[in-house]
């Protein structure tokens, strides 16, 4: 018999089918809520942008020309940060400046002159400076035969500024009008920098100018090249009160070779700066690694700049950008001196969204509970709305009618106590469901009883 012997396992009454806690009453009741916030966070996402663009179109300058050195830097400084970035050849500041102000040019950002426009224009046109990078001097080259102190000398003279896309004609036109020199009064030439050198050391032009940084390998040549002089602007402190973009410059004496002593003297140069330059809407990210990124560039000793001088928010008629301003007065973002680029920007983008989260959660807090609260206890409360109708039922009953209601409501009362033990509901709200089974009970003894009193 015990070979045969079966253990019986009594299967759980339904009304034991307990939880510890109803997921589904909790994805009723704080779902919404929790779509609305998945939602607000979506649309605050797509509107912050937090994530800046893979791609950049920087415009630079001529072939092998100062900007166009740089531009290959900031390249190589953004790859690291996964950003591509496009460099776009133009004769220079001028050209540059109208690929900006034409949106259909595709370029992001550009090398521009300071001078090369005005405040109001800028504003106008919606562009921003990052910075002033490093100062462009004026260099004023002149073959030996001439004999020019001031730049009134120069009339009658032909003297190459280049063309009109480099910038340099119209910063070198205002500088002969303060001198009541007007561009008539000498024949302007238009060649590029390579050619004019040439015809300079031919004597087929007086003079050339340039308006580019030192390390220019013209510049570094014609230094150094006898029968060849530079003006000195003994005048140039007075330049920079009539534009706030220039600045006054000393070359020092021996800075290009002391063995030789070249120069043999200082020579006071008027020095405009190249600025990096962007539409308004170019994003902040983007902004934040352009400025770190010039700030490791440019941020060394040179000719004319000391340590940390360069990069700087001074010296551009363009508005500077907020992001860009803070960095100067600041330094990086604080988080973007503990964190990966990527995840800092997210956070300092993100950063009104989560506080406004925060601020949305805090009353969801306090709602959620008590309405799931009340989802799980509407699961019993509402039997006893059939409960009542059971009791109404065999209230003041005719005599003759109660064979047939007090049955009915019993197998009605049989119904609902079934209907009760097939709820599924948490533990901590056993009580509600003991409660209702006791009430139905309640009620049953009162039909019994009242049937058999009939």
């Amino acid at each position: 018999m015990c070979g045969h012997m079966r253990f019986y396992k009594p299967s759980m009454p339904k009304i034991f089918n307990f939880t510890q806690f109803s997921l589904r009453d909790l994805i009723v009741t704080a779902g919404p809520a929790a779509l609305a916030i998945a939602l607000v966070c979506l649309i605050a996402y797509r509107l912050i942008d937090p994530s800046p663009p893979q791609h950049v179109t920087i415009s630079t300058g001529q072939e092998n020309g100062a900007y166009e050195e740089f531009a290959k830097k900031y390249a190589r400084a953004l790859a690291k940060q996964h950003i591509a970035v496009t460099l776009k050849r133009s004769l220079g500041s001028q050209e540059n400046l109208e690929r900006l102000n034409d949106p259909r040019s595709g370029i992001d950002i550009a090398f521009v002159q300071s001078g090369s426009t005005e405040q109001a224009e800028a504003e106008r046109k919606g562009l921003i400076s990052l910075g002033s990078l490093f100062t462009e001097p004026v260099w004023l080259f002149l073959r030996d035969t001439r004999d020019v102190t001031q730049l009134t000398q120069l009339k009658g003279l032909k003297i190459n500024v280049g063309p009109e896309g480099t910038g340099v004609p119209q910063l070198f036109k205002k500088i002969l009008s303060v001198n009541g020199v007007e561009p008539s009064d000498l024949t302007l030439g238009t060649l590029e920098n390579t050619p004019a050198t040439v015809a300079l050391l031919e004597g087929r032009i007086d003079g050339l100018v340039f308006s580019v940084a030192p390390e220019e390998l013209l510049i570094q040549m014609l230094l150094q090249t006898p029968g060849i002089k530079l003006f000195d602007f003994a005048q140039a402190e007075a330049y920079t009160r009539r534009f706030p973009f220039l600045s006054h410059v000393v070359l020092p004496r021996g800075i290009v070779d002391l063995g030789r002593d070249l120069p043999p003297k200082d020579y006071h140069l008027i020095a405009p700066t190249a600025t990096l330059v962007a539409r308004e809407n170019m994003h902040p990210a983007l902004i934040d690694l352009f400025v770190q990124a010039a700030s490791d560039i440019h941020g060394g000793t040179g000719w004319f700049r000391k340590q940390g001088e360069f990069p700087t928010a001074s010296y551009t008629e363009i508005p500077v950008a907020r992001d860009a301003e803070k960095f100067y007065k600041s330094g990086p973002p604080f988080l973007q001196r503990y964190m990966s680029f990527w995840l800092a920007n997210f956070f300092e983008r993100m950063w009104v969204v989560i506080v406004a989260l925060g601020a949305l959660l805090l009353p969801l807090s306090r709602v959620v509970p008590p309405l799931y609260v009340w989802k799980v206890r509407s699961r019993v409360y509402r039997w006893y709305g059939q409960l009542r109708t059971v009791e109404q039922a065999v209230e003041d009953v005719p005599r003759e009618k109660r064979l047939a209601v007090y049955p009915a409501q019993l197998a009605r009362l049989n119904e609902i106590e079934e209907k009760v033990n097939q709820i599924s509901i948490p533990l901590s709200f056993a009580e509600e469901l003991y409660g209702l089974r006791s009430h139905i009970n309640f009620v049953r003894k009162r039909i019994t009883g009242l049937m058999q009193t009939q």
